[in-house]
Formats: C-alpha cells, sequence, structure tokens
C-alpha cells in the first residue's frame, strides 16, 4: 500500500494526524496478508463505458492502491457497518437499520464497477467478488462520523459482482469539501461472506470524477460549498490523485438535471 493520505473534511475532524495510524494498521495488514503492491493501472475514458486495461506478458495489473481515509465504517477505524443487516444493497440513498432514517439529497448518481481478474490480462470478469463503496454526502459529510450525520449510515453498501464482474449502485453525487478532488471510495473482497464479515479485503482505493461534471453538478442547488471548494483545486492538488488518477477516473454518462452515470474498470 502507498503513503499517500486522505485528508478528510477538517470541519470534521479528519486530516493527516489522523489518516496517518489508520493507514499503519491497514497497511501492515496488508503486509501479514501477502497482498499485491504492483504499480497499478486501470482504465476509463470519459463518455465511453471502460475498456479493459491493457494486458502484457504478465498480465495487466492491478488498480491504483489507496487510503481508505478515516471514515470507512469497515472496523479499521472505530465503527463496523459491514456486519450490519442490510448493509448489502443496491440503494445507498437512505440509511438503514437502527440509524437515524435519514436520506441523502442531491443529483442522482448510479456508480457500476466492473472487477476483472488482472492476473489473466483484465479479460476475466470476477463473478462472486464483493465491493463495498462509501463517500461523502453534498455537504461533504461522512454517515456514521461527521458531525450532524453520525446517527446515519447512508452512502455506503456493498454488492456482490454478477457474471460480467459487475456492481451497480445507486447513490447521489458526492460534494467536494476542502482540499480533495470529488471521489467515492471502495475496497474490494474475495466473496460476499468476506466483506459482511469486514475481513480479507483485497483492494482498496477510490474513484475520481471529471471536471467538467463536478462543475455541472455544482452549479445545481444545494451544492454551494462545493463549488468554493472546487475552485482553485486541480487532481494535481489533491494529496491521493497527485501522482496520477488517469486509471481512476470514471467514464460519465448524464447530466446534472437527469443523473449520471459513472463506469470504472477495476482490475485486482
Amino acid at each position: 500500500m502507498n503513503g499517500r493520505h486522505d485528508e478528510g473534511p477538517p470541519e470534521h475532524g479528519g486530516g493527516l494526524s489522523h489518516d496517518l495510524p489508520v493507514l499503519a494498521r491497514r497497511k501492515m495488514i496488508r503486509l501479514m496478508a501477502g497482498a499485491s503492491l504492483v504499480p497499478l493501472v486501470g482504465c476509463t475514458s470519459e463518455g465511453e463505458t471502460p475498456a479493459a486495461p491493457s494486458s502484457s506478458s504478465t498480465g495487466c495489473a492491478e488498480i491504483p492502491e489507496e487510503t481508505a481515509g478515516p471514515y470507512p465504517g469497515d472496523g479499521s477505524n472505530g465503527v463496523n457497518v459491514l456486519k450490519e443487516s442490510g448493509v448489502v444493497r443496491s440503494d445507498i440513498t437512505r440509511s438503514f437499520g437502527d440509524s437515524a432514517g435519514g436520506t441523502a439529497d442531491g443529483v442522482p448518481l448510479t456508480i457500476t464497477l466492473t472487477v476483472v481478474d488482472a492476473a489473466s490480462g483484465c479479460g476475466t470478469p470476477k463473478r462472486g467478488a464483493a465491493v463495498y463503496v462509501w463517500h461523502c454526502d453534498r455537504e461533504g459529510a461522512y454517515s456514521l462520523y461527521s458531525e450532524g450525520v453520525a446517527d446515519e449510515n447512508y452512502l455506503r453498501g456493498v454488492q456482490e459482482t454478477d457474471e460480467k464482474g459487475r456492481v451497480t449502485f445507486r447513490s447521489v453525487f458526492p460534494g467536494c469539501y476542502p482540499g480533495r478532488w470529488p471521489h467515492v471510495h471502495f475496497e474490494v473482497y474475495g466473496s460476499l461472506a468476506d466483506a459482511t464479515a469486514a475481513t480479507s479485503v483485497t483492494n482498496t482505493s477510490q474513484l475520481a470524477f471529471p471536471e467538467d461534471v463536478c462543475a455541472a453538478v455544482y452549479a445545481t442547488d444545494g451544492y454551494g460549498a462545493s463549488v468554493r471548494n472546487l475552485s482553485g483545486l486541480s487532481p494535481a492538488d489533491d494529496g491521493i490523485f497527485s501522482d496520477g488518477h488517469d486509471h481512476q477516473l470514471a467514464a460519465m454518462k448524464g447530466n446534472a438535471g437527469d443523473g449520471y452515470t459513472a463506469a470504472l474498470t477495476v482490475p485486482v
């Protein structure tokens, strides 16, 4: 795992000092498990369905490994939502279980991730794997952690990959908080049983959004803070994406009025 650090929203108590111990714990777990630390690639282009990453004689490389940040909700930093009944779902806009029962508002977003086998040249879908996704809400807050939404668990969910290696989540477009380019976190597990037991995560990464899509979304009602936070920011200024985010850039379709679909191929 690399040493880059995900700074959470400062107003919600995140940041480098919070994230360093989280990174250290997760790095040790990966090393003990013998997880791959190969330099990584993926493949998408805006407006198109993501193509399989290019292969070589040794097979294609994995999706870039990133920090889960200070708000994963997977048990590695406090609360564990993965063991709660109801976390396996496609619609993550609402809270579930014993939460406060809130709903996240914003421009509709459908997230489709296609998990493929890197060792086989990325041509073989990973059927029966599982993906956990989470991201901030329109205001830049993370459920389970941030002030005002600590009793919510929306914008978090798990899905098992189908025969094409795909998972699909219905969500809302995340806001932009200070210092971070708009993104979605995800973890890949070998099976649904592993995911709901919160054990044996194989890959942790982040999906990035194109700037023009972010600008269009943030021009709509409710995203006022994101307009300010995105202004003057670029992926090069982001501690996660500053060394390159091309292979984590979602292919987008749609518009701010009707909603967007974000697609990304995830070699593991």
